[in-house]
């Protein structure tokens, strides 16, 4: 029997052929990475092969890395294995990998979305015989709204707050979804106040995109101060001794989890935005069809249910099992976070 271009194995997703790894779990001594996410870009790899936009964000989060940036479409020879990085429009930098070898072709994902978010490379369908997929969000319940009605909602909300004399505060993920925030944020509606751990992210970013201008909280920064206008944070934030001193506040989150009210009771949130970074429910579907792939791959999130729908569609679908957590990283104050915090 021949032996899979990929394996799943207990350090990641294996190309023998190439002896290279993606996104790997455990160290190993070539690793090519998706995306700066902290469960798809981990430390300790002896090289590091990723997009160019990707390199000052990991290399922000990891330290002193070896690292070799690529361009999109660029094609790579590995042990006349090939290779090239494809956008998967999650975050700036995020890429799919493309391997093919003797005429098969696979491509991995990492965690991607459809909807251009007006900044990010925008997703490209890549044609393939196997689909490897993140189902992050694969439950027809995920049906995303356009994020130009998403962003009127938010800032529409700081608006009546800042109206009745109460901070906001935003809750997002310190690097991607902070950034799409502060992208389409008003700032004729007041200030934009940063936790640390978003002004550090954010500053590695602005030379590739124009955000608004942000302050960043300090511990001089006075109660005063931050009343009517808006502050962003990461989740790992909400119910700190850092945030108690901003009452009277009210506050939000911005998550595809916001889909189901209960998600919003459990943490607490005042109110909910449904803004996500990965694919709804369609955007899977109609993503896997568009590449022609026969065999699809389900990896982190609904991964069983999907790909039991995708079977009954005619699909050679199975579930992997991998150590990536999709927008369940959201809920979870990585050290970086914390270090910002204190």
């Amino acid at each position: 029997m021949r032996k899979p271009l990929l394996e799943f194995t207990d350090k990641g997703i294996y190309c023998s052929a190439a002896m290279v790894y993606l996104d790997p779990w455990k160290p190993v001594d070539r690793a090519i990475i998706t995306h700066g996410h902290a469960d798809h870009s981990r430390y300790g790899h002896r090289q590091y092969i990723t997009h160019h936009n990707n390199m000052p964000i990991i290399s922000h989060r990891l330290g002193e890395i070896n690292v070799l940036g690529k361009n999109w479409g660029e094609t790579f020879l590995i042990n006349n294995v090939k290779f090239s990085l494809h956008p998967a429009g999650h975050i700036i930098g995020s890429s799919q990998i493309r391997v093919e070898y003797k005429g098969e072709v696979w491509v991995f994902t990492g965690d991607y979305k459809t909807e251009n978010d007006g900044f990010t490379t925008p997703y490209e369908v890549v044609k393939c015989d196997t689909f490897i997929t993140e189902c992050t969000f694969g439950l027809p319940a995920f049906k995303w709204i356009p994020q130009k009605e998403v962003f009127q909602d938010i800032n529409q909300w700081w608006a009546e707050n800042q109206a009745e004399g109460k901070t906001s505060i935003l809750f997002g993920y310190s690097l991607g979804k902070a950034q799409r925030l502060l992208k389409y944020l008003n700032p004729e509606i007041g200030k934009i106040y940063t936790h640390g751990a978003i002004e550090n992210m954010t500053n590695v970013l602005r030379p590739m995109v124009e955000f608004p201008e942000t302050n960043l909280i300090t511990r001089e920064t006075k109660k005063e101060e931050l009343l009517g206008n808006l502050v962003l944070a990461p989740p790992s934030a909400h119910g700190s001794t850092w945030i108690r001193k901003m009452v009277p506040y009210v506050t939000a989150s911005a998550s595809g989890w916001m889909t189901f009210r209960g998600a919003r009771r459990r943490r607490a949130i005042d109110k909910g935005f449904v803004l996500s970074d990965h694919c709804d429910w369609q955007g899977l579907l109609d993503s896997i069809k568009a590449t022609g792939a026969e065999k699809v791959i389900c990896t982190h999130g609904y991964s069983e249910i999907f790909s039991r729908y995708l079977r009954e569609q005619g699909y050679d679908a199975r579930t992997e099992e991998t150590q990536y957590e999709g927008e369940l990283n959201e809920l979870n104050a990585t050290k970086e976070e914390s270090v910002a915090m204190n």
